[in-house]
């Protein structure tokens, strides 16, 4: 089985390899694949998660349609952006305690 941390990292070489201004900009980003359960009998569902800046955020946006259809073809079923600044000053956040790693980088990313 694929690991989320290696899908994310292939779905980061296909965006480089097929629209390398795209890549530019997700190098800015935190790219990573989350995974949800849903329903009776539990479903799993993976999708990606693009942390990137607020001035970041429309040009992400613009192109979501070709992130989308790219993580469809590798079997996730959605994209999705969030602001790494609103997320980090949520004060019902437990990042921090959950993914320490994550919420350093989120950090740097939204200094």
């Amino acid at each position: 089985m694929i690991t989320e941390e290696i899908l994310a990292q292939e779905f980061i070489r296909v965006v480089n390899d097929y629209y390398p201004t795209l890549g530019e900009l997700l190098a800015g980003c935190h790219v990573k694949v989350i995974t949800c359960f849903w329903g009776r009998p539990a479903k799993r569902f993976q999708y990606i998660g693009i942390y990137c800046q607020e001035e970041m955020m429309p040009y992400i946006q613009a192109k979501k349609v070709i992130l989308r259809e790219l993580a469809e073809s590798m079997g996730l079923i959605q994209v999705v952006c969030f602001n790494a600044k609103r997320l980090l000053r949520d004060p019902m956040s437990k990042l921090k305690q959950s993914e320490p790693r994550l919420w350093l980088e989120l950090q740097l990313l939204a200094a």
